[in-house]
């Protein structure tokens, strides 16, 4: 195949094991070339300055460094490119805010192999990718319906900025104040403003209840519905 009609791609993920595998599987297809693989956010920026990919693959957690914020990053400097997100976390609670912060997809790496190109396909070619499952559940969230007739904690969970999220999730796996002021540079009262905020709009009565949710979204997302 010419060289010019060959899309370049990059993957950002912060686990060489999968980052190998996902490189390999994409190789498989002689119209595509994996340009780079990145751990993290500077990594990532270097590559793309370097190398200017047709799709840039992420996964949401890298190390110290988040997805979420590498999207509009990339977005904002080479809005040409396309962004799937292949990621662990569960598509009720990503897909919809990927898609808003500039991503083109949302795809769970428990897919298949086959999910995983089509995905790729489907997004380079311009189109939006997304499982039918989280298709429907998007469709009910902007048309106010619920088909099973129960609240869904994901839409309560869709209403925390991109910030709160990051600090619910840092709240899962056990950090504390400190720790978590520490790792995203802000002062311990911002994250109890941040944490206040988290807790009336996911409804909780107090520092625990919050604390309690938090590991069990972390651990358990699936079952919170």
């Amino acid at each position: 195949m010419p060289e010019a009609n060959i899309v370049k791609i990059m993957i950002v993920e912060d686990h060489p094991l999968f980052s190998k595998g996902l490189s390999a599987l994409i190789a498989s297809k002689p119209e595509y070339c994996v340009v780079g693989e990145a751990v993290n956010i500077a990594e990532a920026m270097h590559i793309a300055k370097n190398n200017k990919p047709a799709l840039a693959m992420v996964d949401i957690n890298l190390g110290p460094d988040s997805g979420l914020e590498l999207i509009p990053r990339l977005k904002s400097q080479y809005p040409e490119m396309s962004i799937l997100v292949l990621s662990m976390h569960d598509e009720r609670y990503y897909s919809e805010r990927v898609l808003r912060l500039g991503a083109r997809g949302y795809i769970m790496k428990t897919e298949s192999p086959q999910k995983v190109l089509d995905a790729i396909k489907t997004v380079i070619s311009g189109k939006v990718y997304l499982s039918d499952t989280e298709r429907e559940r998007i469709l009910e969230a902007m048309t106010g319906e619920n088909m099973k007739g129960v609240k869904d904690l994901s839409l309560s969970i869709r209403k925390l900025s991109t910030r709160e999220l990051q600090i619910f999730s840092s709240i899962g796996k056990g950090l504390g104040t400190i720790e978590i002021s520490n790792k995203y540079n802000l002062s311990t009262k911002t994250i109890d403003t941040h944490k206040e905020h988290i807790k009336i709009k996911l409804h909780c009565n107090s520092t625990q209840d919050l604390r309690q949710l938090a590991i069990e979204w972390a651990s358990h997302p699936g079952v919170l519905l």
